[in-house]
């Protein structure tokens, strides 16, 4: 909300962000209203979603009866005073998302006063301009104090009377004089809340290694937890580096694939099992599970005469084993012959192309020839000369005693 520091407020029809409040989607966590364009969504409940700094949501009661569309700024109910805040969404899908909240108690959810005023929007922007400055200044507070926390965001109530603080701390604080001392810097109601990594690298944002913006920054709201397992389960390597996202802590997305990789995995056989072939024994190497083929080595610790089959395959030569059976391979048509993978287009091309240098061409040199040969090479054209010209020519042959002797091809051509 910090970062849109002039919130256009409009009336009528041209009011919210788009045509029904599906349109745009601007603001962290984010609920996609699919209902918005279905008569009577609004009918039904008076729930409104409304949204403050980072990930801060809160649920009230519409009681007024404003014609609230997604993205409107109001002023809602607090203690004490008010507060600012953007609609996020309307009707049916709030109870939803009340009933995801486990808001079970009806103090929790209170009422919106009105749409914001431009004096309600004056005392907003001023209290925002405050708060970067705050936490500078409380992180210096709480350091000459001694106290073991770091004080992560500060964000003040619409009406500038309160004032949150966002802390991280491994065990308990005892902050009672922590209090104390911003309530007499800062002349606002202060409110200490804790936070873990999580938290703050979803208020704090970012990129991960895939190149998206961090989910916790843009949906995830609830973290569940994340354990070494879920690497196991999917055959990632165990290194911390690559495993651990912005906050230092596993990355969240672990979890969301790892419930495909165990149902795929219940298809392949057992790792333990050996497959014995007439020419030698094989032992599990590595698997590809979604794709279910399994890599199979002849030597039990390194990798030596590799053969990848799929698991119907290991699972025939399995049940030929326990019949006393060897097969000659562990191919189907007895050649060890690898099954066709997808084709990776990039390797057709060898990339060392650029690294080569570009050989200049040498222009070649005319072949040397006599002067005869070259007036033969000339436009036939050329080699006729004017009529003054030879006349020129005759006569100076005769003057020599050189007369022009008739050709001894000419012949009377007779018609």
């Amino acid at each position: 909300m910090e970062n849109n520091k002039d919130y256009p407020i409009k009336t009528g029809c041209d009011r919210g962000l788009c045509h029904q409040a599906v349109g745009r989607q601007d603001r962290q966590l984010n609920t996609y209203d699919w209902l918005a364009d279905v008569p009577g969504n609004t009918d039904d409940t008076d729930l409104v979603e409304v949204q403050f700094k980072h990930t801060r949501k809160g649920y009230y009661h519409n009681v007024n009866h404003l014609d609230l569309k997604k993205g409107d700024v109001v002023a809602v109910e607090a203690n004490p005073g008010h507060d600012i805040g953007v609609v996020t969404l309307t009707g049916r899908l709030v109870k939803l998302q009340i009933k995801k909240a486990n808001l079970k108690s009806a103090d929790d959810i209170r009422r919106i006063y009105r749409i914001a005023r431009p004096i309600d929007m004056e005392k907003y922007h001023e209290a925002k301009s405050r708060e970067h400055a705050t936490m500078i200044e409380s992180r210096q507070i709480a350091k000459n104090l001694g106290l073991d926390m770091k004080i992560g965001d500060v964000e003040y109530q619409g009406d500038c009377n309160k004032a949150i603080f966002y802390y991280i701390a491994d065990g308990r604080v005892d902050f009672r004089q922590l209090i104390k001392d911003l309530a007499a810097t800062f002349h606002v109601r202060i409110e200490m809340k804790q936070i873990g990594v999580r938290q703050e690298a979803g208020r704090i944002g970012g990129t991960g290694p895939c190149g998206r913006e961090l989910c916790c920054a843009t949906w995830m709201k609830n973290f569940v937890s994340v354990g070494t397992s879920a690497a196991r389960y999917q055959d990632i390597s165990l290194n911390p580096q690559k495993l651990a996202g912005m906050c230092a802590k596993l990355k969240c997305c672990l979890n969301y694939e790892v419930d495909s990789y165990v149902e795929a995995s219940r298809k392949l056989p057992s790792k333990e099992i050996q497959l014995q072939t007439q020419d030698a024994d094989y032992y599990y190497f590595k698997a590809d599970i979604l794709a279910g083929l399994i890599t199979y080595s002849t030597d039990k610790n390194i990798a030596a005469n590799l053969e990848t089959i799929t698991a119907q395959r290991a699972k025939e030569i399995i049940e030929m084993n326990r019949k006393g059976e060897k097969p000659e391979t562990l191919q189907t048509d007895g050649k060890n012959k690898k099954p066709q993978g997808p084709i990776d287009l990039a390797t057709q091309e060898n990339i060392a192309r650029f690294d080569r240098a570009k050989k200049k061409k040498k222009k070649k040199k005319p072949a040397p020839s006599n002067t005869k040969n070259n007036r033969e090479a000339q436009p036939a054209k050329n080699n006729r000369e004017p009529q003054s010209d030879k006349n020129d020519k005759n006569s100076q042959s005769a003057k020599d005693g050189k007369g022009a002797q008739p050709a001894k091809d000419n012949k009377d051509v007779k018609v």
